[in-house]
């Protein structure tokens, strides 16, 4: 039997470290710099910028990582430079050309290489959501720098919380159905409810006008019915998660982490509906998505990702699954500024420490399971 070609890289070999720590250092940078505590970037010195950076900085280095797969090294270096470029850029120089073009450069790149794998991939339109979400960041990630000191900037952050929300749901369900229905067969129980094709495709469906009404905003008096669809959407969330029956994992650390962002994903869709609709305080309600599902998900995933990669095992590494905890302390103490009488400086100082050091003990682990995996020197052996 002929050797197999050597197998090319992950991209998260690189991209998930480099989220870890942009995440672990950068982004309670914005909030120390709101306290006065350290010297302001002039990217992170308003709020704007502040989830400018958590959505197409953080976050988008993730969903990179995830979506590219396997690709040339050379490639992947070539993105995540023009990835660090455009947070160069950014930080220092916020809407100028130099960021704006790296910023592009990269929402090219991205697109170009993870598209074409989604799109036409599959028959049913719900399979092929991936790439209208990712060509849908990748636009707003090239254009909302020059657009954060314009009157639509706040519809365009809302726009991509939106289509994040979105893919999370989509991939956090694809990747929690089929782990949650293998435990249970391991432990000799039917899992009937899997992917839940209505309920997955009513949310995607629900999601998806949110957004057309979120863009019509600044021109039509939509916030009620926008608030009252993400109201929606956060309970058939709800439903679908309760059906999967989550007490049953209480075994498996790995899922339990991932089903504490999806849950973060429906409790924030419908905190954020009830505060669109004026119920509740926009800003602090958001963070329920941008920290408590975002967070606890893109933790639970690159930590659950390298693990299976590097060990064949999810919990190969345990002590790294409870911190995720740290990230729901966070969102918690980012939530609770908005309310009457908090102490606006020591929640946020809170925030920071725990989100800092849950992403820091992340990035540890990522550097601990950077080498290659296991059955990869070996002739003959398909790895997938």
């Amino acid at each position: 039997m002929s050797p197999r070609k050597p197998r090319l890289p992950f991209a998260n070999a690189w991209f998930f470290p480099a989220a870890a720590l942009y995440a672990a250092l950068l982004l309670p940078w914005s909030i120390l710099t709101l306290l006065g505590l350290v010297p302001a970037l002039p990217g992170l010195a308003t709020p704007a910028g502040h989830a400018h950076e958590m959505l197409f900085g953080f976050a988008l280095a993730v969903v990179a990582g995830y979506l590219l797969g396997p690709q040339r090294p050379g490639l992947t270096l070539a993105l995540l430079s023009c990835w660090c470029l455009a947070r160069l850029g950014f930080l220092l120089w916020p809407g100028s050309w130099f960021a704006t073009l790296a910023a592009i450069a990269f929402a090219i790149g991205l697109a170009w290489n993870v598209v074409p794998r989604f799109l036409g991939a599959a028959k049913k339109w719900r399979n092929q959501t991936v790439a209208p979400v990712v060509v849908g960041l990748s636009l707003l990630s090239a254009g909302a720098g020059l657009a954060l000191a314009r009157p639509f900037a706040s519809t365009l952050l809302h726009e991509a919380l939106l289509l994040l929300a979105l893919l999370m749901f989509f991939m956090g369900g694809r990747i929690l159905a089929p782990a949650i229905a293998g435990h249970a067969l391991s432990q000799r129980r039917s899992q009937d409810a899997r992917v839940q094709p209505w309920l997955e495709g009513s949310v995607l469906i629900v999601l998806l006008v949110a957004l057309l009404l979120n863009l019509l905003s600044p021109w039509l008096a939509t916030a009620r019915f926008t608030g009252s669809l993400m109201l929606l959407a956060g309970v058939l969330t709800t439903i679908r998660l309760l059906r999967w029956r989550p007490w049953q994992c209480l075994a498996r650390p790995d899922l339990l982490v991932l089903l504490l962002g999806y849950a973060w994903l429906a409790l924030g869709l419908m905190l954020t509906g009830l505060a669109i609709a004026g119920l509740l305080p926009l800003t602090a309600m958001l963070h329920s998505i941008t920290v408590g599902a975002l967070g606890s998900l893109t933790f639970g995933v690159m930590a659950r990702t390298r693990l299976i990669y590097r060990f064949r095992d999810a919990n190969a590494r345990p002590w790294i699954h409870p911190v995720v905890l740290l990230i729901s302390l966070a969102a918690l103490a980012r939530m609770a500024p908005g309310f009457p009488g908090a102490d606006q400086h020591l929640w946020l100082l809170g925030a920071a420490v725990c989100w800092s050091l849950a992403f820091l003990s992340l990035a540890v682990l990522l550097w601990q399971t950077r080498g290659a995996h296991p059955d990869s020197g070996r002739r003959g052996v398909d790895t997938d």
